[in-house]
C-alpha cells in the first residue's frame, strides 16, 4: 500500500470546468462549515500538539489555524474586490512569511472566533449573490483570470483540506 501524501491527504484540488448552482452550493456549504469543524478538530489538543508539525518541515498545527484566517480573509476581501469592480487585479501574498509573523503565536482561539465571525459574513455574501455574479472574475498576477465560482471551489476545498492535515496527524499520533 502505498504511502499516504501528508501534503494533500484529501487530494489536490480539482478544477471543475462545469460551474452549476448545485457546485456552488456545496462550496458554499464547505465554507459555513468550516469554523465549527476546524475548532472540533483542535478540540483538546495542548500546547505541545499545536506546536507540532502536521508532516515534517510542514506547518505547526497553530500555524495551520492562524494560515486558514489569513486566506480566508484574503478571499472574503477577494469576492468583494470582484463584487465591486471590473476585473480587478488582486495582491498575492507569501503564505510562507506570513506564517512566520508573531501573531502566528497566538491562542488558536484567536483564529478560530474570527473564522467564525468571518464565514458568517462571507456566507450571507455569498448567498445574496446572483449566479451572474459567480462568472465576475478577479486577476492573480500568476495565475490570470479567475472566476469567483473557481475562488469559491478552491477555499471550500481549502478548508477541508488544511481540516484534514490536523485530523490525520491526530490520527498517527493516536491523539483521542
Amino acid at each position: 500500500m502505498p504511502e499516504p501524501d501528508l501534503r494533500y491527504p484529501i487530494g489536490k484540488f480539482q478544477k471543475d470546468n462545469s460551474p452549476s448552482p448545485e457546485n456552488n452550493s456545496r462550496h458554499i456549504a464547505e465554507i459555513e462549515a468550516l469554523p465549527a469543524q476546524l475548532g472540533k478538530v483542535v478540540e483538546g489538543l495542548t500546547p505541545a500538539q499545536l506546536d507540532t508539525p502536521y508532516r515534517p518541515e510542514g506547518w505547526t498545527v497553530r500555524q495551520l489555524i492562524h494560515h486558514v484566517a489569513d486566506s480566508h480573509m484574503n478571499a472574503f476581501v477577494r469576492f468583494k474586490l470582484a463584487l465591486t469592480e471590473d476585473a480587478p487585479t488582486i495582491k498575492p501574498y507569501s503564505q510562507a512569511l506570513w506564517a512566520q509573523t508573531p501573531d502566528n503565536q497566538e491562542p488558536v482561539e484567536t483564529s478560530l472566533a474570527l473564522l467564525d465571525a468571518l464565514h458568517h459574513r462571507w456566507s450571507k455574501l455569498l448567498h445574496g449573490m446572483k449566479e451572474s455574479d459567480y462568472t465576475r472574475t478577479l486577476i492573480h498576477p500568476e495565475s490570470g483570470s479567475v472566476p469567483l465560482h473557481l475562488q469559491l471551489a478552491i477555499y471550500g476545498w481549502h478548508g477541508r483540506h488544511h481540516t484534514a492535515h490536523i485530523t490525520a496527524l491526530r490520527e498517527r499520533n493516536g491523539w483521542k
